[in-house]
Order: structure tokens, then sequence, then C-alpha cells
């Protein structure tokens, strides 16, 4: 193994447990379904989860984008260097 497979190897290790933790991190749609509330539901509250939900979806977006973009990127390398 070359020292770039190596770094490539890492770099793509990171991705991986990158987009599982933001992935793990958003919560689902059907979460507070069924759930009386009684007046908790303030401006600050209400916005403040679509903010953190879309913040972590534009994440995953980007993360998936990359992953898919590297495993191209080294599997394009072992070809054309192998």
């Amino acid at each position: 193994m070359s020292v770039a497979e190596i770094i490539l190897g890492i770099v793509l290790m990171l991705f991986s447990v990158a987009i599982t933790i933001v992935v793990l991190l958003q919560e689902g749609h059907e979460q507070n379904v069924g759930v009386v509330t009684g007046g908790a539901d303030t401006f600050l509250t209400k916005n403040k989860a679509r903010s953190v939900d879309a913040f972590l979806a534009r994440w995953t977006k980007v993360i998936a984008i990359g992953f898919f973009l590297l495993v191209i990127a080294i599997n394009a390398y072992l070809f054309f260097v192998a």
C-alpha cells in the first residue's frame, strides 16, 4: 500500500463516521406524534428545532456527496495506478 492509499482510506473512514453521526443526530419525522403539549410550544422552541434539523439535513447531503466523490476518486486512482 502506498501512502496515498492509506491517506485516502483514512479520509474515507472519517467521512463514513461523520455521515453516521450526522444521520443518528437527526430526529425522526414521527418523533412527536401523539404528544400533547400544554403551552410549551414557543416561537423559540419551534424555530430552534427547525434550524437544527435543517443544519443536520444540509450537512448530511454535503457529507454524502463528499463520500460519493471520494469513493469514485479512490477507485479511479486505484484503476489508473495499478
